[in-house]
């Protein structure tokens, strides 16, 4: 089954063709889009799509890189909508949450705190509500792994990883799978690659993170779509010197394993 495990579909470069964007994927394979949240002001945006096409499903969770504008009640208020919306079918995961610690004013003093506070907190939501996370790994591995440890395994995606074969093994460790995408199609990203290369489809999962993160044939139009989830696959599978077809199984397969709502909802 292809999935686009993180798309943020809810986003503007999609309002003038949302609907044909939906399409689009579908005619091209794709069985469900994951859509997760990144702010609470989108919470119920990202409900409301996942349930306007029978390939939806959705996330919620305040995104580090919001950390620093969101107010001290959006925990709160991310606890409510969880406990509002936790016998939702398509509500299978707390996400976006993570660390961001690439952009320099969000890795020091108060803002790196204060980034850690929240995704302490919604670690401690993900326990509560036994939902999976989706995480935003960027120049933060171990320290998002530091947190993880000492909690009951909720596992989940990292999403967009590109840490070391040692860190990828961590979070495997800890009940989670990688997320591929667009830049695994370029052959600068060695790193990427050899992870992709290394690492057994069980451990992998796709996406694209559109409309960022485009793969590398998208010369013309940078909006990265998830309709391009196919094209991802199939990198992924010349990497590792697989079928088209086993590799969508047996990532499918995985994103089902560690996001079990996903399994009610598209298997």
């Amino acid at each position: 089954m292809l999935l686009d495990t993180h798309c943020h579909l809810d986003a503007s470069e999609f309002d003038r063709d949302r609907s044909a964007t939906i399409l689009k994927a579908q005619q091209k394979r794709v069985a469900g889009i994951l859509i997760p949240a990144v702010h609470v002001q989108n919470f119920g945006v990202v409900r409301d799509l996942a349930h306007s096409f029978a390939q939806g499903a959705y996330a919620v969770g305040i995104h580090p890189m919001y950390v620093a504008q969101a107010a001290d009640d959006d925990l709160a208020r991310l606890e409510a909508f969880l406990i509002d919306h936790q016998a939702d079918p398509r509500l299978v995961a707390v996400g976006e949450i993570g660390l961001d610690f690439f952009v320099p004013e969000l890795h020091e003093g108060l803002a790196r705190e204060r980034q850690i506070q929240f995704y302490k907190h919604q670690l401690r939501l993900a326990v509560q509500f036994q939902l999976p996370v989706l995480l935003h790994v960027r120049r933060s591995q171990d320290e998002l792994l530091k947190w993880l440890r000492p909690l009951p395994h909720i596992g989940g995606m990292a999403h967009a990883f590109n840490g070391s074969l040692q860190q990828a093994q961590q979070f495997i460790a800890q009940g989670f799978v990688l997320g591929m995408g667009g830049a695994l199609t370029y052959t600068r990203a060695l790193q990427i690659r050899r992870l992709a290369t290394a690492l057994a489809l069980e451990h992998l999962v796709l996406e694209t993170d559109a409309p960022d993160i485009a793969p590398s044939w998208l010369k013309d139009d940078r909006r990265n779509t998830p309709d391009q989830v196919l094209g991802i696959a199939q990198a992924l599978a010349d990497l590792k010197g697989l079928s088209l077809d086993e590799t969508i199984l047996r990532t499918g397969q995985s994103a089902m394993r560690v996001v079990p709502k996903l399994k009610a909802l598209w298997s």
